[in-house]
């Protein structure tokens, strides 16, 4: 699917920060994986619906604290400040039949997307979430990813993808 929608080679270059199907479809387009900590990071890719295991009051909380742990560390390290480098935040949320309180999960990081992506342009930070559907494939939503750490994401920010 990735071959079908993105050049070879277009994340050539960029070091994303990701797990998973999120890593193999970015180290497919050309990107370098890098652990958090690990070195410069272009791309920060955070799978909130692994967090949010099988759901209930306990998944929303570790779907939403788990994903500001992971970008507040990201950001204070590399992102922000006078010398900071530009990066891109991309939240994936839990499918909306996840489990109880998937939705409001997808709700909360949408919010943290939009806020991030105010609050941060100034240092070039921009933040999206993906909310995949029941029907989305692990392809579809990996290509995705990879789109948006790629030149073509850089349009985005604030915004909120769902997927059927």
């Amino acid at each position: 699917m990735i071959a079908t929608l993105l050049k070879p080679g277009v994340l050539d270059g960029r070091a994303v920060a990701a797990d998973g199907a999120f890593a193999a479809a970015c180290a497919a387009a050309g990107a370098t994986i890098v652990a958090p900590g690990g070195g410069l990071i272009d791309t920060l890719v955070v799978d909130a619906g692994r967090l949010f295991g099988d759901g209930g009051l306990a998944g929303l909380r570790a779907a939403l604290d788990g994903a500001w742990s992971a970008v507040h560390e990201v950001a204070t390290e590399q992102w922000l400040g006078d010398d900071g480098a530009a990066g891109k935040l991309v939240l994936v949320a839990p499918r909306g039949d996840a489990g109880e309180h998937a939705r409001a999960a997808a709700a909360g990081l949408e919010s943290l997307a939009r806020t991030l992506a105010v609050e941060w342009a100034r240092h070039g930070v921009r933040a999206t979430v993906v909310v995949p559907g029941p029907q989305t494939t692990g392809d579809e939503l990996g290509a995705l990813v990879a789109f948006l750490a790629s030149a073509g994401g850089e349009y985005f920010s604030g915004c909120r993808f769902d997927l059927r």
